[in-house]
């Protein structure tokens, strides 16, 4: 279990996970991966605002933790998958856990059709 933030210890379980899973760019990839294997152009369309740069970095942080496969095809052009290994496959239910957490308490409410046109009446 690799820590890419420095050497000290973890103080307790919650840090440690977050050592390996934290960071805007892992979480997102490991959400997706939940539904299929992807190609790298795939994960950056579907992370958004990602560099090119960033999510490589990412991507090869959560493989050496062991979360993600990266299966590297020998033909041109080059082609290369990334899909979760049994251990990150793991995570489903905590990454689903969050997806719905988020949903309920960090994501906006939806604007609802009447209340708008009212207001801008």
């Amino acid at each position: 279990m690799a820590s890419h933030f420095d050497d000290r210890p973890p103080g307790c379980p919650v840090e440690a996970s977050l050592n390996i899973i934290g960071g805007k760019w892992k979480g997102i990839a490991l959400y997706h991966l939940l539904a299929r294997t992807m190609r790298f152009n795939e994960l950056m369309r579907s992370a958004g605002t990602v560099t090119q740069r960033m999510l490589t970095k990412q991507l090869r942080e959560l493989e050496a933790d062991g979360l993600i496969h990266r299966e590297v095809y020998a033909q041109v052009p080059p082609k290369v998958e990334y899909s979760l290994t049994e251990k990150g496959e793991s995570l489903r239910p905590i990454l689903l856990a969050l997806k719905e957490w988020g949903l309920e308490h960090a994501f906006p409410e939806p604007i609802k059709s009447d209340e708008s046109e009212s207001e801008s009446a």
